[in-house]
């Protein structure tokens, strides 16, 4: 099937997911608000952002940037999964009439979690352990039935030793936060095809590299500013996960 021709039906499940999306974002919201920069305990600082999280009335709140954000990182995903096009999972990303499907569910929770870790990292600089860990292990679950395990849990241990080197040799550059959510890119983008670990992790620091340029002409950085790099990550890893790349 082209990548720009979906069936009907699928038309109709990606609008529908994508409206899921901001019901998620209102979740995603409101969790990611519990989260501050020098939490005391952050084990108990995750379990209480959780608890005020289920407590909202999930709907769109002003100015809606996140729910608007997660609703369109869900349909682009579900629109992806369900063209079945390019890459090794094609085969697994294909439902039928461009259905629901395995890899759906994997890009779906890589997206409710990587826009959830995008507010809390551009907020307070921080990729916390209590989203980043378990999405380990679930992602493992996740991609079991795909086939592509053994492939991204490869793709995974690269993308993360590589920028665990980087780390090493620039801590102030990369935070360890960044090194284990190189893993995860590396293990969703893994799924999908090698050359979409490789667009991911260079796509990363380009858009890092244009941020910079823009702050420093705009005067509102000098050389040694920093800022979060957890959102490029995450929003190359997208872009590596949407294209058709093979």
């Amino acid at each position: 099937m082209p990548l720009a021709v979906v069936a009907p039906v699928s038309a109709c499940l990606i609008g529908l997911i994508g409206l899921t999306g901001l019901i998620v974002g209102a979740y995603a919201r409101a969790f990611a608000d519990g989260f501050g920069e020098h939490p005391d305990v952050p084990l108990r600082e995750a379990r209480d952002a959780l608890a005020r999280a289920t407590r909202i009335t999930p709907l769109p709140r002003r100015p809606f940037v996140v729910e608007i954000v997660m609703a369109g990182v869900f349909g682009l995903v579900t629109w992806r999964s369900a063209s079945g096009t390019g890459g090794p999972a094609a085969g697994v990303a294909a439902g039928v009439g461009g259905g629901v499907t395995i890899m759906t569910a994997v890009l779906l929770y890589a997206a409710a979690a990587g826009v959830t870790l995008s507010v809390i990292d551009w907020r307070t600089r921080r990729l916390p352990d209590a989203i980043t860990l378990p999405s380990y292990p679930a992602l493992a679950v996740l991609l079991a039935p795909t086939g592509r395990l053994g492939v991204a849990l490869l793709c995974g241990l690269a993308l993360g030793a590589a920028y665990a080197v980087l780390w090493f040799v620039r801590p102030a550059a990369l935070g360890l936060g960044d090194v284990k959510l190189a893993g995860l890119v590396g293990m969703v983008t893994g799924a999908v095809g090698v050359n979409a670990v490789i667009l991911a992790a260079v796509g990363a620091h380009v858009l890092g590299a244009l941020y910079a340029v823009g702050l420093l002409i705009t005067r509102r950085a000098t050389r040694t500013s920093e800022f979060p790099f957890g959102p490029f990550m995450l929003g190359a890893a997208l872009f590596a996960v949407v294209l058709p790349v093979t």
